[in-house]
């Protein structure tokens, strides 16, 4: 490559969270996992009530199961700034829905992940919680929302498609041959 042209190493490129709104701000590499302290990059200081802006008032920590690096599980730790209205007294938090949904356990980035494990590199449902570090009921719930979200729900799904076609094999589980004769 004698034309290459580096950049600065980026972790949040690297880990693809910049996608996802947030931005690296430290790691903790352990032997089992790894840890991503993240913050929200966009401030969210506008209060959804009443218009005006809010000031800072305090951070919160949410924990996300994010798609693994080396087939070692990451968790994203974010920190999450909350407002509070200076007229109306109204207390939220920054809008963290690009990086995972309400209550959900599992980044975006990490549920893509563990669809495409099971669609295309037909991983069990055991393989991706252990990837993604988590129970295999909330691998499981969350895998399969996403799929149903993303490939049963979307009603353009099939757009393009003039021909579905039938396999007419039959395929017989038994040794017993059937006589046609009367």
């Amino acid at each position: 490559m004698p034309d290459a042209t580096f950049t600065r190493p980026d972790l949040t490129t690297f880990t693809r969270l910049d996608g996802l709104g947030l931005e690296v701000t430290g790691q903790l590499l352990e032997p089992d996992r790894s840890l991503l302290a993240c913050r929200v990059v966009e401030p969210d200081d506008w209060c959804r009530r009443c218009g005006c802006q809010g000031v800072p008032r305090d951070t919160v920590s949410r924990e996300l199961a994010h798609e693994p690096f080396g087939w070692r599980p990451s968790t994203l730790v974010l920190t999450v700034r909350r407002y509070r209205c200076k007229e109306c007294s109204h207390v939220w938090r920054q809008d963290t829905t690009a990086a995972a949904p309400p209550r959900a356990k599992i980044s975006r980035a990490g549920l893509r992940w563990g669809l495409v494990g099971i669609v295309v590199g037909h991983l069990s449902m055991a393989r991706v919680a252990e990837g993604l570090g988590v129970a295999w009921n909330t691998a499981n719930d969350a895998v399969l929302a996403e799929g149903r979200r993303l490939l049963i729900e979307d009603p353009t799904r099939l757009d393009g498609v003039k021909v579905v076609g039938v396999d007419e094999h039959v395929w017989r589980h038994t040794r017993r041959v059937t006589s046609t004769s009367p």
